[in-house]
């Protein structure tokens, strides 16, 4: 099947081959499983395969149950070397209460990104929506070893946020789906309508660029819906500036006044200071003038008191001593004039 998709076919093919992807996308589970039918059953000739064949559609099939699943491509030599032993597995499935899977990694890109498979083949085991990575050997011997021992029990399983059904693993599925397309596309354009290689790269670039701008557009569209019109918050922007400038202002002012009353407060106390200067040199000089005055008739106090007491003692008369005495020289004197 794989080389004849790589045949030429014409574009209306092509279309009703998109439709019909399309068609199974949106029918689900059903629909794939009677579209992977025929791929289960095969040619009257061959006998029938207990494989189920899984697709992006029924891939939540493996979430409940034991499965054995393998990831695989036709071009793969090692995928070719265990197709027996992987078929023979499948046929003592039902003895082991276990479903054989496989999944073609160049049809279902986008489960090969949700298994985050790197390489060929991969084989998980899962159990009830817990996967694990088998790495044992793949005969057909070991791989149901691997379940009737509960082997598969020792083994780590894959991380919660690595998982299949995760959210991180449904953008990788939505990743490599988008690759698988892209890559569908550049073989159409390479092969079927003889685009060159370089002619396919830049319709990709001239498309990538032009999904962006429509992408931008519909943003802007957007922006303009949930956000306010640019008047409105041209206004806005206005009064909230106008509000501003006026609660700036009146704080200005406010400093201002405080400024000017400090001012002339500290006005008021240095001419309150100098008027107190004054005074107390007005004070100091008066009391010095009149401890000068005090001086002067102090002294002219005591001149007074010493004339006074001269005068006093001159004014005095003699007392009777000095009158006797007076006598008694006198006496003396008249003796000798007398001798």
């Amino acid at each position: 099947m794989a080389a004849g998709a790589r045949q030429p076919r014409p574009s209306a093919a092509a279309v009703t081959a998109l439709l019909a992807a399309g068609l199974v996308l949106a029918l689900g589970p059903a629909a794939s499983a009677a579209a992977s039918r025929p791929s289960e059953v095969g040619s009257p000739g061959e006998p029938r395969s207990r494989v189920r064949v899984l697709s992006a559609a029924n891939w939540s099939l493996v979430l409940q149950g034991q499965w054995m699943v393998q990831f695989y491509a036709p071009w793969c030599p090692a995928c070719q070397q265990i197709e027996a032993a992987w078929e023979n597995f499948a046929k003592e499935s039902e003895h082991l209460d276990t479903t054989v899977g496989k999944v073609d990694v160049t049809q279902e890109p986008g489960l090969s990104g949700r298994f985050f498979v790197t390489t060929l083949p991969t084989i998980y085991h899962a159990k009830d929506g817990v996967f694990r990575r088998y790495r044992g050997s793949r005969t057909s011997e070991d791989l149901q070893g691997y379940v009737l021992e509960r082997k598969w029990e020792a083994v780590e399983p894959v991380a919660g946020w690595k998982s299949p059904s995760s959210l991180m693993m449904h953008g990788m599925a939505g990743l490599f789906h988008l690759s698988g397309c892209i890559r569908q596309i550049h073989s159409y354009f390479t092969g079927t309508l003889g685009i060159h290689v370089w002619g396919s790269y830049a319709i990709f670039i001239l498309a990538t660029l032009l999904i962006g701008l429509i992408l931008g557009l519909i943003l802007v569209l957007l922006a303009d819906c949930l956000c306010p019109s640019k008047a409105r918050y041209r206004e806005e922007a206005a009064e909230w500036i106008e509000k501003e400038n006026a609660e700036l202002t009146a704080v200005e002012e406010v400093e201002e006044a405080e400024e000017l009353s400090a001012n002339e407060l500290e006005e008021a106390a240095e001419e309150k200071k100098d008027i107190s200067d004054g005074e107390d040199g007005a004070r100091s000089s008066e009391e010095a003038n009149s401890s000068e005055d005090g001086s002067e008739e102090d002294s002219a106090v005591d001149e007074g008191s010493g004339t006074e007491e001269t005068e006093d003692i001159c004014e005095q008369p003699p007392s009777d001593s000095e009158t006797q005495s007076s006598v008694r020289q006198r006496k003396s004197q008249v003796a000798d004039n007398g001798l």
